[in-house]
């Protein structure tokens, strides 16, 4: 009973007074402060979009050549009298070199035997023409003689006629008659035959001519020279050798000019020529009409070496365009030329530009002005752009050229416009932005797309 009591008389009041309090608490309080909430900006770096200058280029990779070659190709056969003692593998030779010399001795033979035969043709020519005035003068003689034989004949006929001699007298007189006529005959056959036989021997004369010509130049070819200065790349002839008509006795590449093949790629290589193209005008990649093309675009060429952490340079020009596309890369052929490339080299500095090298050829076209971003702006055709209330606007834009961490932008885009270059994420477009200009990168691109 005494505990019942104490909780009716004492806990049940005081709970009672707590939860009165607390519910006097909770109505009296006041509400809590609300916070207005505030768009917040996303901070992005920003580029104004300006024109550059850009020089298109591209770069491809080939082996260097000479641009001329030769081979010394005996065009006789005959024994090595001498080989020039400076024709060893490597050695620069100048133009006019004597390389080699073949025993003279059959051609000296063969002019002798030549001359020899002219000299003889040409006596039986004076012999026909002593026989042509002998044969003149007889048959005179003999038509003379022909005349009294007919006079004879005449006279037998009529003293026949008139029974003064017999039939055997006038026999006689019409077989000697005959016979002279035979005479008269075999003299103008022989006459008549003079022509045909001077013609017959002047031309066996010319024969001989061309002969002795043959043999000259034969002994002409027996000395071979070198046409141009040229490095020796091989030989192949000693002294005291048998050398046989059409033999390689020694090869040369030429050092005036060397040339390289580079391998480009054909789509690089057909906006390269667009870009150099005036306007209104098509490219045609048609390869035997592009050498006449190549020529009138301005096209510039540099040749790269590269030896440890040193590039050498060499400047060239575009010569022509291979006239096949590699079937295994897909690539065509550029075909530069570089002038001195041996004159230009300066030993222990400047290496001349030796057959075998593996370069790197730079082709530049002639530098174009538009507006220029960063490659990373420009994502699936679109940019980001910032409005004058600092929102962000998606752009569509088409390029006109990509070359290594800058692109041109076509169409799209206006001068003055400002482009984001920073990441942003999420893509939300009339965001609030709060912009920074990235003053380095504008400096950068200004320096990359500088034409060089």
């Amino acid at each position: 009973m005494r505990t019942g009591l104490k909780l009716l008389l004492i806990t049940l009041p005081l709970t009672l007074s707590g939860v009165g309090f607390l519910a006097y608490t909770v109505i009296n309080k006041a509400p809590p402060a609300r916070t207005e909430l505030a768009e917040r900006a996303i901070a992005v770096r920003v580029i104004t979009a300006k024109p550059f200058e850009i020089t298109p280029q591209i770069s491809g990779f080939g082996l260097v050549k000479p641009a001329r070659t030769y081979a010394a190709i005996a065009q006789v056969g005959g024994t090595a009298d001498y080989v020039n003692p400076a024709l060893q593998k490597g050695a620069i030779l100048p133009a006019g070199t004597v390389l080699l010399r073949l025993s003279p001795t059959d051609f000296n033979l063969a002019i002798a035997q030549a001359l020899a035969n002219i000299r003889a043709a040409e006596a039986r020519l004076s012999e026909l023409t002593i026989s042509g005035a002998n044969l003149t003068a007889a048959l005179e003689i003999e038509r003379e003689a022909l005349d009294l034989k007919a006079r004879d004949l005449e006279r037998a006929a009529r003293l026949f006629k008139g029974g003064a001699v017999a039939q055997t007298t006038l026999d006689n007189a019409r077989a000697a008659h005959l016979a002279q006529r035979q005479k008269v005959q075999n003299v103008e056959s022989a006459l008549a035959l003079l022509p045909t036989q001077r013609e017959v021997q002047s031309e066996q004369i010319a024969v001989y001519r061309a002969s002795l010509d043959t043999a000259k130049l034969n002994l002409a070819r027996t000395e071979l020279t070198l046409p141009f200065a040229a490095r020796v790349a091989a030989v192949t002839v000693q002294t005291g050798q048998f050398v046989r008509t059409g033999t390689t006795a020694a090869q040369f590449d030429g050092v005036d000019a060397a040339e390289i093949e580079a391998q480009v790629s054909v789509a690089d290589l057909r906006r390269l020529l667009r870009l150099s193209l005036p306007m209104n005008s098509t490219a045609i990649l048609d390869p035997a009409s592009m050498n006449d093309v190549l020529h009138n675009l301005g096209l510039r060429a540099s040749v790269h070496l590269r030896l440890g952490n040193e590039q050498i340079v060499w400047q060239g020009s575009v010569d022509r365009i291979s006239d096949t596309i590699d079937p295994k890369t897909g690539t065509l052929g550029v075909i530069v030329r570089v002038d001195n490339a041996y004159t230009s080299a300066n030993p222990g500095t400047r290496p001349p530009l030796t057959k075998g090298m593996f370069v790197e050829v730079n082709l530049q076209a002639p530098p174009i002005s538009g507006l220029i971003l960063p490659r990373s702006a420009v994502q699936n055709g679109r940019v980001l752009l910032v409005d004058s209330d600092n929102r962000l606007r998606i752009a569509e834009v088409t390029t006109s050229l990509a070359q290594g961490d800058i692109t041109m932008i076509a169409s799209g885009l206006s001068q003055g416009d400002r482009v984001v270059v920073s990441a942003v994420s999420p893509v939300i477009d009339g965001m609030l932005l709060e912009t920074t200009k990235d003053v380095a990168l504008m400096a950068q691109l200004a320096k990359s797309g500088a034409a060089k």
